[in-house]
């Protein structure tokens, strides 16, 4: 069995879950890795913008988290028993002041054609919206890439997101390939806001009325009765 089908067997196993490739051309991983594998993990109950509650969202956050970082563990044991070098690259931001990671999931993401920018920066698959957590293992392998996405495809008109930030930090604009980060969000707005939290609750606060109000997910309650 091929290094490609054993992934595939792997995610049969996890059939709620979205998986998809792309090379590393692009990214200043290139020279010791050569394909991304990203991932998106769904939340185990769909965010709801009608009586959401920030502490409940922040318990989601928490369980697909683990959720994750077990299955990101599977697999680079399963890499591994290959020999085959790979790294997980870490989630975490560099610094506050840039608020950019090593390495940007979103953007192997869309290049994968797991899903597309959404006007509230985060991605949105067609199956779950914006209600999942993305991953990304880095290999030292060819494996099948899919097509990148190269427009969104968000309601025609919707800005459901837009309109649920509190603080106004997003902008309106439609994503491009081409667009940069700023194009969508005031991310240090964001950012400032959530951390106000800190010192109270000793975390930033999990805002997510952005994902909450999104529309986009028409498997979800497929998804659910899976689930159950």
């Amino acid at each position: 069995m091929s290094l490609w089908q054993q992934i595939q067997s792997f995610f049969d196993a996890q059939p709620d879950v979205l998986y998809a490739c792309t090379n590393l051309s692009y990214s200043e991983f290139h020279t010791e890795y050569r394909t991304a594998l990203v991932f998106a993990v769904p939340f185990a109950t769909r965010v709801q913008i009608k009586g959401y509650c920030e502490a409940e969202f922040h318990a989601a956050l928490i369980v697909v988290r683990l959720r994750a970082e077990t299955l990101s563990a599977q697999l680079m044991a399963l890499l591994a028993r290959q020999g085959v070098k790979a790294c997980a690259p870490p989630v975490a931001q560099r610094d506050e002041m840039g608020l950019c990671a090593p390495f940007s999931f979103k953007y192997a993401a869309m290049r994968a054609g797991l899903g597309w920018m959404g006007k509230n920066d985060v991605i949105i698959t067609e199956r779950y919206g914006p209600h999942q957590r993305l991953c990304a293992l880095l290999i030292d392998a060819p494996l099948p890439c899919g097509e990148p996405m190269t427009a969104p495809r968000c309601p025609e008109g919707c800005d459901a997101c837009v309109r649920a930030c509190p603080h106004h930090a997003l902008t309106g604009a439609l994503w491009t390939p081409t667009s940069q980060r700023r194009d969508l969000i005031d991310h240090q707005l964001c950012n400032r806001m959530r951390s106000a939290y800190i010192a109270g609750r000793g975390r930033k606060h999990e805002c997510g009325l952005c994902l909450a109000a999104c529309p986009i997910g028409s498997a979800w309650q497929n998804h659910q009765s899976e689930s159950k």
